[in-house]
């Protein structure tokens, strides 16, 4: 499952060998100054919104990969009946992050803490 850490200065989420595999990704790391938004979503599969390309997509389970929507890329990495954090950065690789978890309303929360003020 993927990890979301944060320092003083970079966000970074560490993915699983079968989720670099499987979806054709690597580890993220960009600055906080890069993070708009931080929230919780209750149900990951269904905030995954686009096609997938490149990816791993087991309807109703599992998803695994980059989506893609007009204009916006998004990693992502959520399972079946897991609430997922989504961050939406700036200036980067992928516009949004959208990760499951067990302890997403505490990522979101430290994430939140982290990002400098004036967002």
């Amino acid at each position: 499952m993927a990890t979301i850490r944060t320092t003083a200065e970079t966000l970074t989420v560490t993915l699983t060998r079968a989720e670099k595999v499987l979806g054709l990704l690597r580890d993220l790391e960009v600055p906080l100054s890069a993070v708009r938004s931080v929230e919780v979503v209750p149900d990951g599969l269904a905030a995954a919104r686009g096609l997938r390309a490149p990816g791993l997509g087991l309807p109703g389970r599992r998803l695994i990969g980059t989506w893609r929507r007009r204009g916006t890329r998004t990693l992502v990495s959520v399972r079946r009946g897991e609430p997922a954090v989504r961050i939406g950065l700036a200036g980067q690789r992928f516009d949004t992050v959208l990760v499951s978890g067990a302890d997403t309303a505490d990522v979101a929360a430290s994430l939140t803490a982290a990002v400098p003020s004036g967002r």
